[in-house]
């Protein structure tokens, strides 16, 4: 994607599709603000506008954001395996005895895949509430982890996901985590748009730290 109107272009495809503002928001690694702004733009809901669709930026109505494509990673297994790899050498220095990893449902599933792999644990998956997310307060959705794949069960963990955009989606997969008993370790990232070390406790590491400089007018 080269700019907000290819964004925009693609959050309408993904919503005529029938995803949820929160699944457009994990597709596209923006904020749910910023993936209901791209819908509305793209007219694909009742909020339609007539004006042109320009970039949230500059004095234009609009989130601030950042997008991270890392498609380029994620389409070539053979470069997936080597991020793996070193995502698990930033895991690897928390616990001796760690024996499950835990992916963050959509793209951090197949990350923790070869996670788990490299590291030699069990899979476990987490679905958080945004995948059903509209509009509204999010504190009224429940996630889940998946009964196809390794469960909780008072073990010591690793999360794994592919951004982190407010923190959000990892601290519920956290607090979801320690609800089952379990205790996450450590997390790791492809990329961190807040700069975040660590969230409720538990230290946080990324591949790339993503910061936006801007300077007040």
């Amino acid at each position: 994607m080269k700019n907000v109107d290819d964004l925009i272009e693609s959050a309408a495809e993904l919503a005529a599709r029938g995803l949820s503002k929160g699944e457009i928001a994990d597709e596209l690694n923006v904020s749910r603000e910023t993936a209901s702004w791209l819908v509305e733009r793209s007219g694909t809901t009742p909020q339609q506008t007539e004006e042109p669709a320009q970039p949230p930026a500059n004095g234009v109505s609009g989130p601030q954001d950042i997008h991270v494509d890392w498609s380029a990673i994620g389409r070539d297994s053979k470069r997936m395996n080597h991020i793996a790899s070193a995502m698990a050498d930033m895991l690897a220095k928390h616990g001796e005895d760690v024996d499950l990893t835990i992916g963050i449902e959509k793209a951090g599933g197949p990350i923790a895949t070869l996670v788990a792999r490299e590291l030699e644990t069990d899979l476990g998956t987490y679905t958080p509430a945004k995948h059903q997310w509209e509009e509204g307060d999010i504190e009224e959705l429940g996630g889940t982890f998946s009964r196809n794949f390794a469960g909780i069960r008072d073990r010591e963990c690793y999360v794994v996901d592919d951004i982190i955009t407010s923190g959000t989606t990892m601290r519920e997969t956290i607090e979801a985590i320690r609800a089952e008993g379990g205790k996450p370790l450590a997390c790791v990232v492809l990329a961190d748009k807040q700069g975040v070390e660590e969230l409720e406790g538990v230290p946080v590491y990324s591949l790339l730290q993503v910061i936006s400089v801007g300077k007040d007018e």
